[in-house]
């Protein structure tokens, strides 16, 4: 260890003078080699980021945010849920849903080898919408990735009238100059729905999403598109909110209008599940009575049983792309707004 190290020797917190001090340069170039100014020479920034490991430096983010700007984190709103009820309910459903795990997951997957850690934000009220866009117009953070359980949620707009680099997960339901990515909806529920049919299914169902969710229309619509090329025109369908217990009660309605229902295609894996449940409680077996496909293959697809043939749409490296574009928005603004549609393929298991 040289002198100079010693000198520094253990203390308090060591400081960006002590770095200068070992590095042997000035105090302005140690500030401009921890915030990438790039004017500096390769070997003098070599120096100084010896003696940062050296002393065991660590650079205070909130004086570093003063010159370049940026909090250093994106945000991740999950924005929509609950269509501002106050009992706290929709929180725990969106929560419980494997769905947004699996966003989490590729988000952290895509942040991980830039030193970046999201902040995590639920606006499920006009308040919380109001709030989230302050907190980052107020530079808590630099940009925001919207997962939105509703088309017609307002926090998009607001958060590109505030200026803020903003990427959805989801192609958005009105007309804004605003990125996102998705998976070919329509073509996952043809998937399915092909599948129904080549395994001999004729007197089909399908339990939809949400009429209000974008991606919950686009797969009933291309799943009855299908069905009718092929030769099946009447399609019965009932309603759910993505959750198990919807699943179970459109399940259970189905059965009771359309008796000889032999397969049934759910717009996500948890309704299948419920669907699944019902089956069983009917005493119907799955796939010999009633055929079974979900969407997502989440882990609910795995944890039912039997297990569930579904339509895979890669959530987490959707979730991981969703990253890369809002960085690349922050960093080079000038960008133009961009999108990335995933393919969907059909995962067979037991249900059908």
């Amino acid at each position: 260890m040289s002198e100079a190290l010693r000198s520094a020797g253990p203390r308090t917190a060591a400081t960006l003078e002590d770095v200068a001090r070992v590095a042997g340069v000035s105090r302005a170039t140690v500030s401009r080699v921890i915030n990438g100014i790039r004017n500096v020479d390769p070997a003098i920034q070599e120096k100084v980021r010896r003696a940062i490991a050296g002393i065991g430096y660590v650079p205070n983010g909130a004086a570093r945010s003063l010159v370049t700007r940026r909090s250093g984190s994106p945000a991740l709103i999950v924005s929509g849920a609950g269509a501002d009820k106050q009992n706290g309910s929709a929180r725990t459903e969106v929560f419980a849903d494997p769905f947004f795990g699996r966003v989490v997951s590729g988000v952290f997957t895509a942040l991980r080898p830039q030193g970046l850690h999201p902040v995590l934000m639920l606006a499920d009220t006009s308040a919380a919408r109001e709030q989230a866009v302050t907190h980052l117009r107020q530079g808590n953070a630099d940009g925001a990735m919207v997962v939105s359980t509703n088309s017609q949620d307002p926090l998009p707009a607001l958060l590109l009238a505030a200026g803020i680099p903003t990427v959805l997960f989801g192609r958005p339901d009105k007309k804004l100059p605003v990125s996102y990515v998705d998976v070919a909806n329509r073509e996952g529920a043809e998937l399915a729905a092909d599948h129904l049919h080549a395994r001999g299914c004729r007197r089909i169902a399908t339990i939809a999403g949400p009429s209000d969710v974008r991606a919950a229309r686009e797969r009933l619509s291309g799943f009855r598109d299908a069905i009718d090329r092929h030769g099946l025109p009447y399609l019965p369908h009932a309603e759910g909110d993505f959750t198990q217990a919807d699943g179970e009660r459109a399940m259970a309605a189905l059965l009771r209008d359309h008796p000889d229902i032999d397969g049934v295609f759910a717009a996500n894996d948890l309704m299948a599940q419920g669907a699944l449940a019902v089956l069983r409680d009917n005493g119907r077996r799955v796939p010999q009575d009633v055929a079974v496909v979900g969407f997502d293959d989440s882990s609910a697809a795995t944890a039912s049983r039997p297990h569930l043939t579904t339509v895979r749409q890669p959530v987490e490296d959707m979730a991981a792309e969703m990253t890369r574009i809002l960085l690349d928005h922050i960093t080079r603004p000038e960008r133009g707004v961009m999108s990335a549609i995933f393919e969907p393929t059909l995962i067979v298991r037991q249900s059908g």
